[in-house]
């Protein structure tokens, strides 16, 4: 979002100053399936949408620049003046540099010492969030995918200078490159940010045609990720470097990778490697006790069901989890027993059955009595 924006990053956003950081990330997420530029391809006004949209969570979803932005009403510590708030003098606390900066104006001063002028500092690009789907089974083994990223970029242009090309941005001939200038208030002299320059410290005499001197384009691109194996639902991974561009020079942000995880109808995450799995077994397999195969990640194995196995109870098969993504090996596989009860008996099992109950000595009901 371009900085001076007079929009409200809020609004934008649909939430309340108070909005915790999970409701704005709902709300972004919301938002931006619904005007993403792959959905409404050709239409301008939803593009220029979702632009608002990625640039108000940019500076929402990150504390300190949202903080930033409640006190001085920008991401990048500039106080907004002027008709609106909107694009009038900005001021940038760090131009200020230290008290002799701000008291040189008394001894006919302004330029930084030994009259050097200051370039300008580049500022950090954006970082960028997307989500990517995937199954369980290819969140267990890993995969290598590619996803289409929309965001600004530098003008391939102008390569980002904003200039027009065979031109390049020009020192302020009014602030000298400092962004800042000395208005005297008597005997002492106030730093302000420069009129012409808007703080920059350079200026553009013949803006690039393309970006209309911004230096900045939105595209999609596409990145390769690779997706290691045992990632979970909401796992995020860092692309170092290939969030949006910065500005002035300054270096682009990151793009951060959040894997959406399909449900599985065989296994459920148990902690950070674990999986578990249900095993049903007959009523003689739990009072007399068997050897079960059961369905692994990594193929079948063979399961000891000791004599006298409970409804319910948990049995560990080690190293047939998910694969740990910090450190190396595997989780392990628990298998939940289940025991179950026939609906219908025919006539030798009942007879078995009621032989069985003539015989037990067990009364699960005398303790609970007693």
């Amino acid at each position: 979002m371009a900085t001076g924006t007079t929009k409200n990053l809020y609004d934008v956003l649909g939430v309340t100053k108070s909005a915790s950081q999970d409701e704005v990330k709902k709300a972004y997420r919301k938002l931006a399936r619904q005007y993403h530029p792959d959905k409404n391809p050709g239409d301008k006004q939803a593009e220029e949408r979702f632009k608002d949209i990625q640039g108000a969570y940019d500076v929402l979803s990150d504390p300190e620049k949202r903080k930033q932005y409640d006190s001085f009403g920008s991401a990048d510590g500039r106080a907004r003046f002027g008709p609106g708030g909107g694009e009038g003098v900005t001021f940038d606390f760090g131009d200020l540099g230290d008290l002799g900066d701000l008291f040189g104006g008394i001894f006919g001063g302004g330029r930084a010492r030994g009259g050097r002028a200051q370039q300008p500092r580049g500022q950090r690009g954006s970082d960028i969030e997307v989500e990517v789907g995937l199954s369980f089974e290819d969140s267990l083994k890993g995969v290598e995918t590619t996803i289409p990223v929309s965001l600004e970029t530098a003008c391939r242009e102008c390569n980002g200078s904003g200039a027009k090309p065979g031109t390049a941005p020009t020192i302020c001939p009014q602030c000298h490159g400092r962004g800042v200038v000395a208005e005297s208030q008597g005997l002492f002299a106030l730093s302000q940010p420069c009129p012409r320059c808007r703080g920059n410290g350079t200026v553009i005499e013949d803006p690039c045609p393309r970006c209309k001197g911004s230096g900045r384009e939105r595209r999609t691109r596409r990145f390769k990720v690779n997706i290691p194996a045992g990632v979970k639902d909401g796992t995020r991974i860092r692309l170092k470097g290939k969030g949006e561009a910065g500005y002035g020079g300054g270096p682009a942000g990151d793009l951060y990778v959040v894997t959406r995880v399909g449900p599985s109808g065989t296994y459920r995450r148990r902690g950070e490697s674990d999986l578990e799995i249900d095993v049903p077994i007959s009523y003689p397999e739990a009072a007399l006790g068997a050897t079960v195969e059961v369905p692994t990640p990594d193929g079948r194995v063979s399961l000891k069901v000791p004599a006298g196995t409970q409804d319910g109870k948990l049995l560990k098969i080690r190293g047939r989890g998910a694969p740990r993504l910090k450190g190396s090996g595997r989780g392990d596989l628990i298998a939940r027993v289940g025991v179950t009860v026939p609906t219908k008996l025919n006539k030798a099992e009942r007879e078995a059955i009621e032989n069985l109950k003539k015989v037990s000595r067990e009364n699960p009901r005398e303790e609970a009595v007693s």
